[in-house]
């Protein structure tokens, strides 16, 4: 992850945060709550960024001043060939993924894909791809600094957690496994007797 995006997730850059955080929010409430089309959305940004620099340009020109040099604006070549490769990584990386799950012959990995596949397939039945997207741009923007912020108490209800979770272990292991075992046992030495 770059320091960028990292100090972004992290709320270290406060107003790019909030301005990505505004924009999903701006983004989901036209969609989803105005029933916004993607492409209407698309095309009306489009029209005010044109006329924006239109009437700047032409407010310059009045006012006799330069207009700006915009012969700086491009996508370089090593930044879309940067771009595309990172994509096709992420690819591989998903098709890699997938055959090694299939060829792997543990039970546990396979059942447990499928299974999340499945969790994965029963929520979107519930929820649209874009509000999913949304809960989990909020998600991720508020966790990590949410952690960060109050990693010590997380720590510490981290090890309460775990003790408590080894004293019910052992409750259950005293009452019910150790019972049974001797139940086991006492009936293995009863066949034994009788044989």
């Amino acid at each position: 992850m770059s320091d960028t995006l990292s100090d972004i997730i992290l709320w270290r850059k406060k107003r790019q945060s909030l301005l990505t955080l505004l924009t999903a929010t701006a983004t989901w409430v036209l969609l989803q709550v105005y029933q916004f089309n993607f492409l209407t959305l698309i095309s009306y940004l489009a029209m005010f960024i044109v006329a924006s620099l239109f009437l700047s340009g032409n407010l310059l020109r009045l006012l006799g001043k330069a207009p700006p040099d915009l012969s700086r604006v491009r996508i370089s070549e090593k930044s879309a060939s940067e771009m595309g490769n990172t994509i096709r990584a992420w690819v591989e990386e998903g098709i890699r993924w997938m055959f090694w799950v299939a060829a792997e012959r543990e039970w546990f990995v396979f059942v447990g894909t499928v299974s999340g596949l499945l969790l994965v397939s029963r929520v979107a039945t519930s929820v649209d791809l874009l509000t999913l997207l949304y809960i989990g741009i909020v998600t991720g923007m508020t966790v990590p600094a949410m952690y960060v912020k109050y990693q010590d108490k997380i720590k510490r209800g981290e090890e309460k957690l775990k003790a408590q979770l080894k004293r019910y272990y052992d409750t259950v292991d005293e009452k019910v496994v150790k019972k049974l075992q001797n139940k086991v046992t006492v009936r293995e030495e009863q066949e034994k007797k009788v044989e």
